[in-house]
C-alpha cells in the first residue's frame, strides 16, 4: 500500500506540473509566424484515469496497464470560447482513436476531457482511424473527416501488411454525440488526406481529395484535388478536378495533401497543405501555404515557393522521424491564427501568426520557377532591390 500511495503522488504531481506549465513564444526570424518552445501536447499529458488501475488491490506497485505512444495529428476548433483539439492518440497497441483535448488560450494548459471520442462504426469496422479534420459547416454541424483504414480483402494469402484506406465521416453539435455517416465514395483510388469545405458551392457539399493508387504511393494520383457532392449523408464525389498537382523537384515531389479545412479572408481562401519529397533519410514531410479565389476554391491564385514550415531541432526525432504534419489550425476574432502542427508522428506544437501576415506571405512571396538558375536570379533581385534602398 505505501509503495501505491507513493507512486501514485508521485507521478500525480509530475502530471499537473506538466498540465500546468506555461509556454514561451520563441521570437522569429521569418517574420511569418511564432513557434512556441514546449510542445502543447505528449504522451505523457493523457489523464491518469486512461493508464493506471487505482485500485490498490489489483494494482499494488501502481503499473501502468494502458500505455500510449504519440498524441499528434489533431483536427482543431474554438468551441465556446475554448481552443479545442482533436487529438489523434495512439496507444502502444499502434490503434488509434480520437479524443478532445481543451486549452483556455491556444498555447498552453492542454487538458483532454474526462473519456475518448466514442466513434460510432460503419458495417464494415475500421481497423484503425486517425488524422480528424473538423469543419465547422455553413449547415450547423460540425464535421469530423478522417482516415478509416481495413485491411486489404485482396491481399495474398500472408499479407498482414496491405491496407485500404478511405474518408470516414461524422458529424456533431456538441463535440460528444457523433454520428457516423456512411464513407466518401470517390473514384480515383484510395482516400487520405480529405476535408470538407466549410461552405455550399453551387449548393453542394465540396471536398477536397487525393486520389492515390494504393495505400501509401500516390502512383499515378496524387495532388489535392477539388470535387462536389450532392449530399453529405450518402457522400459522393463523381469527379474529382486537380487543384495542386505533385511536381518534380519540389518540396511536394512524391505527394501532397491538405491540411486543415481553408480560412476564409478578404484576399481569398487560406489553405495549408504537406508535401511529401524523398530523401536519403527517407520520406521528409513539411508544410507549405496556397490561396485560392474567393468565388472559386478550386483555381489556386498564389503559392509562395518551397516549405512555409519544415521540423527543426527536437521536432525532427520521433517514432516517424523528419516528419511535420498540420491537420487543424484556428482562426480567433482579432486575426490572431493557431497553427497546431505535430512533429515525427509523436507530439503536438502550436505556432501563431496573424490573418495579415499568411496573406502577405502568399501575395507577396514569389513561386517557385523550379529552375537553380531562377532561384539565384531571385535572390539577386532582392539584393538589387535593397541596395538601390
Amino acid at each position: 500500500m505505501k509503495l501505491f500511495q507513493e507512486r501514485k503522488e508521485t507521478i500525480r504531481n509530475e502530471h499537473e506540473e506538466l498540465l500546468n506549465r506555461e509556454n514561451e513564444k520563441i521570437f522569429s526570424t521569418n517574420g511569418i509566424f511564432h513557434r512556441y518552445k514546449n510542445p502543447v501536447l505528449t504522451r505523457d499529458h493523457f489523464p491518469m484515469e486512461w493508464r493506471y488501475d487505482f485500485n490498490p488491490e489489483s494494482n499494488p506497485n501502481f503499473m501502468e496497464r494502458i500505455s500510449f505512444n504519440a498524441a499528434f495529428n489533431a483536427g482543431a476548433i474554438k468551441w465556446k470560447g475554448k481552443y479545442l483539439l482533436a487529438v489523434r492518440c495512439e496507444g502502444n497497441d499502434r490503434k488509434s482513436f480520437f479524443a478532445i483535448a481543451e486549452s483556455p488560450n491556444g498555447v498552453d494548459s492542454f487538458r483532454f476531457w474526462e473519456r475518448p471520442l466514442t466513434l460510432p462504426e460503419t458495417e464494415d469496422p475500421d481497423t484503425n482511424v486517425y488524422d480528424m479534420r473538423l469543419t465547422e459547416h455553413e449547415d450547423g454541424y460540425i464535421y469530423g473527416v478522417f482516415c478509416t483504414e481495413r485491411k486489404d480483402p485482396n491481399a495474398p494469402e500472408g499479407d498482414t501488411s496491405s491496407a485500404v484506406a478511405a474518408a470516414g465521416i461524422a458529424r456533431t453539435k456538441d463535440l460528444v454525440e457523433w454520428e457516423r455517416l456512411p464513407d466518401l465514395i470517390t473514384y480515383g483510388g484510395q482516400q487520405r488526406n480529405v476535408v470538407l469545405h466549410p461552405e455550399f458551392i453551387e449548393g453542394k457539399y465540396a471536398f477536397y481529395t487525393r486520389p492515390q493508387d494504393g495505400f501509401i504511393d500516390t502512383g499515378k494520383g496524387g495532388g489535392i484535388a477539388f470535387g462536389l457532392s450532392d449530399s453529405v449523408v450518402n457522400a459522393e464525389v463523381k469527379e474529382e478536378h486537380l487543384i495542386d498537382a505533385k511536381t518534380y523537384h519540389t518540396i511536394y515531389e512524391l505527394k501532397n495533401g491538405q491540411g486543415p479545412a481553408p480560412i476564409k479572408t478578404e484576399h481569398g481562401w487560406l489553405n495549408l497543405a504537406h508535401g511529401v519529397r524523398n530523401c536519403a533519410a527517407g520520406l521528409r514531410y513539411t508544410l507549405y501555404l496556397f490561396m485560392t479565389a474567393l468565388d472559386d476554391p478550386s483555381r489556386v491564385i498564389h503559392k509562395p515557393s518551397g516549405m512555409f514550415m519544415g521540423p527543426l531541432k527536437e521536432e525532427r526525432a520521433g517514432d516517424v522521424s523528419n516528419v511535420l504534419f498540420t491537420n487543424g489550425w484556428i482562426a480567433d476574432q482579432d486575426g490572431t491564427v493557431f497553427i497546431y502542427y505535430a512533429s515525427s508522428d509523436t507530439r503536438m506544437h502550436v505556432a501563431t501568426s496573424t490573418i495579415d501576415q499568411l496573406v502577405d506571405y502568399c501575395i507577396n512571396t514569389a513561386e517557385d520557377k523550379l529552375r537553380s538558375a531562377a532561384s539565384v536570379q531571385a535572390i539577386n533581385e532582392l539584393i538589387d532591390n535593397n541596395k538601390n534602398l
